[in-house]
């Protein structure tokens, strides 16, 4: 239940949040297309410019019907349709950066096509995205798919194949952007049963945006996020912590060269918290833990986002970090990560195997060494990140290259009567007009004697 001083901190929280609407990140790769549109230009709901995508061999255009298609913005009323495999070619300027690839769907019919039927592989510079993906009917539209990739050569190359099933792939929307420098690092803690350890390699790795929580906070719209983000409220991940409070902060946040910037996050994250403060003279005995579902046999990044806002002075709080009820941190001091400076944000990445298990659970509470009469636990934001396996896939154990030979196999099974009719066909010919041109030679007895 929201206190009288809960509804004060939210109503300087509202009162400033206009301040926090975020600033567009310029990165030199920049890449909105409306895929299938006829308008050279579309604004969408965000004021973010998409232009339109040119017709091809390998696709056409859809536009769906005004009955069938309930969203208000534009780049969901048309789609690029593929009967084979089709390519977009993004020139990349950013070589060697990490690049966000979102993938729009919003499927639609019309009196020719039904995308509600659509089944298809989405391959990306050498990674397999998505393997035979169809838009399930229960959730709720659009459905964005979000990665990050290692771009190594001149290009982003996304290609669509459709599967043997359903013979069609569709997308809506495609955007392409190069990532801040300080989105990935490439060092991380491997957390496991009984261990704990620094490991290396990750801007080697892809990545899968899965959870993006605003923790204690509201939704976050791309127009709050540099990076056009969508951040959502944690109280459906939230399952202990009964004592916790959300907290809202309406002062400024502190940036530091080498810290955490608002391409990791924005303000509206790191002004809000979920917060455990000790009642009284005696410290909590309970830690605040959220849970999030996974797929198995993934490996996952775990980035929890940290902003002490609600200590009244430094070295004042202390805490403790699980990772799968597993220590992740003990006695985390921000005054001492952030170099004496409140409300500076500091975020840590953790990387947890989910070979066995579907979720993933993360905990904050006080440790030892916490202070009574205090925050006893802050949490500002979580983010979970699929990394994509050895395999080079998010999605299976199908590598990008056999989605491709697959495609050629059924390319030839389907040549292959062909050819085998036109090889028998050949054959009959010949041994007709072998058959016509035999006779049999005369026999005499002069040719022949006892």
């Amino acid at each position: 239940m929201l206190t009288i001083k809960m509804l004060r901190h939210l109503a300087l929280f509202l009162s400033t949040s206009l301040l926090f609407a975020a600033s567009a990140f310029s990165g030199e790769d920049l890449y909105l297309i409306n895929c299938g549109s006829a308008s050279a230009k579309t604004l969408d709901a965000d004021h973010r410019v998409f232009t339109a995508d040119h017709r091809d061999r390998n696709k056409f255009h859809l536009q769906a019907t005004e009955s069938s298609i309930s969203c208000l913005s534009p780049l969901y009323s048309t789609a690029a349709v593929f009967h084979r495999r089709g390519s977009y070619v993004f020139p990349v300027v950013d070589r060697g950066l990490h690049h966000t690839v979102r993938l729009h769907f919003y499927p639609f019919e019309n009196e020719f096509y039904s995308l509600f039927h659509a089944e298809f592989h989405v391959v990306a510079n050498g990674l397999l995205l998505l393997g035979n993906f169809s838009v399930p009917g229960n959730v709720s539209l659009p459905v964005i798919k979000e990665f990050l990739i290692p771009v190594d050569s001149n290009e982003v190359k996304v290609s669509f194949v459709p599967s043997r099933n359903s013979k069609i792939g569709f997308v809506n929307a495609i955007e392409v952007i190069s990532a801040p420098r300080d989105l990935i690092a490439d060092v991380a803690q491997f957390i496991d049963v009984g261990v704990n350890e620094r490991i290396y390699g990750l801007l080697r790795s892809g990545f899968q945006a899965v959870y993006r929580v605003n923790v204690g906070g509201f939704k976050l719209t791309p127009f709050n996020d540099s990076l056009w983000r969508t951040w959502v409220p944690d109280d459906e991940y939230l399952i202990g912590g009964g004592s916790s409070q959300p907290f809202y902060f309406s002062g400024h946040i502190n940036y530091r060269d080498g810290g955490a910037s608002r391409e990791v996050a924005p303000d509206n994250v790191y002004s809000t918290a979920r917060v455990l403060r000790s009642s009284g003279s005696s410290v909590p005995n309970e830690n605040v833990t959220w849970s999030f579902d996974v797929e198995k046999g993934y490996k996952y990044m775990v980035r929890m986002h940290f902003c002490d806002i609600a200590s009244i002075s430094l070295n004042s709080l202390y805490f403790n970090v699980y990772i799968n009820e597993q220590l992740a941190y003990e006695n985390l001091d921000l005054s001492d990560i952030t170099s004496g400076q409140l409300a500076s944000p500091f975020y840590a990445d953790f990387v947890v195997d989910a070979q066995s298990s579907d979720n993933i659970v993360v905990s904050v509470g006080p440790s030892k060494i916490s202070l009574p009469k205090g925050v006893g636990a802050i949490l500002n934001g979580v983010e979970v990140w699929k990394m994509n396996n050895s395999m080079g896939s998010f999605d299976g154990d199908a590598t990008a290259a056999f989605v491709g030979r697959r495609i050629h196999l059924n390319r030839l099974c389907v040549l292959m009567p062909l050819i085998a009719a036109v090889c028998l066909l050949i054959f009959l010919m010949h041994k007709q007009r072998d058959h016509q041109g035999w006779r049999q030679l005369p026999m005499t007895s002069s040719n022949y004697s006892k």
